[in-house]
């Protein structure tokens, strides 16, 4: 059965003025498509915001937080995002038409 749901996408900026579409994905984990500071060329950044982290059997979420206080001394810097130049996103963009019309990748 099809999730006739709509999803929702929201177009704003971040706090420096690069483009920002928020949405939730199937599992309602928030993720967004950014525009990159890159000043070398056109990139964007995808993927999740938070970087979901778990631990343990059965799985417990674990906050950035608590990751820091236990084994950092320093800054913590974790991403899940992606990365992309314009041929990137490209390739990527028509294996997502491919799945989106047929289901299959």
């Amino acid at each position: 059965m099809k999730n006739t749901k709509k999803q929702k996408m929201k177009k704003t900026q971040t706090s420096r003025g690069f483009a920002l579409i928020k949405f939730k994905d199937s599992n309602g984990i928030k993720c967004n498509v950014q525009k990159s500071s890159s000043a070398l060329s056109d990139k964007i950044w995808l993927g999740a915001e938070d970087i979901g982290l778990q631990i343990g059997s059965p799985w417990q979420e674990v906050s950035e937080q608590e990751i820091k206080d236990k084994f950092c001394k320093n800054e913590l810097i974790a991403n899940n995002r992606m990365h992309l130049s314009r041929k990137q996103a490209a390739k990527l963009a028509k294996v997502l038409l491919k799945f989106a019309e047929t289901g299959e990748i």
